[in-house]
């Protein structure tokens, strides 16, 4: 119904194939779009360098966000190869294992700052370089969680930092929709990808998700990565500054 042709794509967060990102990069990819793909490190590497030479990734660039001037380097490389940039995917976040599976309150200063910066502001900053790349408008994507908005068991502190993003993308997208950028956050329900594993009791809660969500179904990258190429064209262009439940009505059910 829709087509991403010639349309450039910046993906960053790819792990492995469980990945948010990598479900977004192979939907927007068969929608037309050319991609460019970040991996965090050499070890990461070899995991994702395959995935996207699978996807035909024209750029594989390596991005550590704790590293602002790995930040202006992929830039520099996409400003270089194409010129322009039309859809940016931020599917990144992180907090310290000891402050993650506390409680908040006891989360410490360092802790909080570092899931801040790399969970939040690594997103804004990525729209700050995109923005001069986006001319003729844009998409700017990034993942959020329904523990922004209640309180999810063992989610701790990374609610208040979700909730932080979510807050932020509403801004971002305030500020940039007279130049037909649009920002917006997916929300999907619990799923098995790497970075979650790291939530103590996490295969509890995918059982209670299931089991809670109308459909029984856990949202799968699939169902995220569709939503996103919708996002990324030009019929979604008045959609901007949502959240969007990808969750089988996990979020409706009290």
């Amino acid at each position: 119904m829709f087509s991403l042709e010639g349309k450039k794509a910046l993906i960053v967060g790819v792990a492995n194939e469980q990945s948010i990102a990598y479900g977004c990069a192979a939907a927007i990819r068969a929608q037309g779009a050319d991609l460019a793909i970040t991996y965090l490190n050499e070890k990461a590497e070899k995991w994702v360098r395959p995935l996207a030479e699978k996807l035909d990734a024209e750029i594989i660039e390596p991005l550590d966000v704790r590293h602002p001037e790995q930040e202006s380097a992929l830039f520099d490389v996409i400003r270089a190869t194409w010129g322009e940039l039309d859809i940016l995917v931020h599917s990144i976040a992180f907090c310290p294992k000891e402050d993650l599976h506390g409680r908040v309150i006891d989360c410490s200063t360092e802790g909080f700052q570092l899931a801040m910066d790399l969970s939040v502001h690594s997103f804004l900053r990525l729209i700050r370089l995109a923005e001069p790349m986006m001319r003729n408008g844009g998409t700017c994507i990034t993942v959020t969680f329904y523990g922004s908005e209640e309180v999810i068991e063992d989610y701790n502190v990374m609610g208040p930092v979700k909730a932080a993003l979510e807050s932020a993308t509403r801004y971002a997208a305030a500020e940039l929709g007279e130049k037909m950028i649009s920002v917006n956050a997916l929300s999907p329900g619990p799923l098995a990808t790497r970075a979650a594993s790291g939530i103590e009791h996490f295969d509890e809660m995918l059982a209670k998700a299931a089991k809670r969500a109308p459909t029984h179904t856990l949202a799968r990258i699939e169902d995220i990565g569709a939503y996103a190429a919708f996002l990324a064209s030009k019929e979604a262009r008045n959609v901007t500054g949502a959240v969007v439940k990808i969750d089988g009505g996990y979020s409706i059910m009290g």
